[in-house]
């Protein structure tokens, strides 16, 4: 576990100090759910009829084709109903972004590694997806987000529960102010 918090904080003080020069900084709030592999909820983006909640943010900078972000989702119910009560995921990952700067229009590439945190048990994981912000002024945009979730290592989630990695989606929507 020790080791888990000095390689997330390492991640992130690397994220925090390599920022490209003329960086433009960004905070994201964002709301969405999680969908696929391990989330009961949801089978598939367009197959799912019991949406859950899962919010967070990212926040970090960007240059004309690079940036860095710090990304944290949490989903309350994630598992759906379980006996003990506990069903939350929590996910921390810094990221590296690939941009495509098409004016107002930023369609990016993410990948990154962090912690994913289900039921109270810490794993190391990454995720990489797609997404784009549309700009409507200089300083406010919206943006949609696609990620794929996984954990590095096999998780034992349930007492009778055999352990392996997990996976899923996340499809979020959010607001972006720089």
């Amino acid at each position: 576990m020790r080791l888990v918090r000095i390689l997330v904080l390492a991640c992130a003080g690397v994220a925090a100090t390599t920022v490209p020069a003329a960086a433009q900084g960004f905070f994201t709030p964002f709301a969405g759910y999680n969908y696929g592999g391990d989330s009961v909820n949801c089978v598939s983006l367009r197959n799912c009829d019991e949406r859950r909640t899962n919010l967070g943010m990212s926040f970090g900078s960007t240059g004309r084709l690079a940036g860095t972000e710090q990304d944290i989702g949490y989903a309350r119910h994630f598992f759906g109903d379980t006996a003990d009560g506990k069903s939350s995921m929590l996910t921390a990952m810094s990221n590296f972004l690939v941009l495509v700067p098409l004016g107002p229009v930023r369609p990016y590439g993410v990948l990154g590694f962090g912690l994913i945190r289900p039921r109270g048990k810490n794993a190391l994981g990454y995720d990489i997806g797609i997404g784009t912000n549309v700009f409507f002024t200089k300083r406010f945009g919206v943006r949609a987000d696609l990620r794929r979730m996984r954990s590095l290592r096999d998780v034992t989630l349930f007492e009778f529960s055999e352990g392996h990695k997990l996976d899923f989606w996340r499809a979020t929507l959010g607001v972006t102010f720089r």
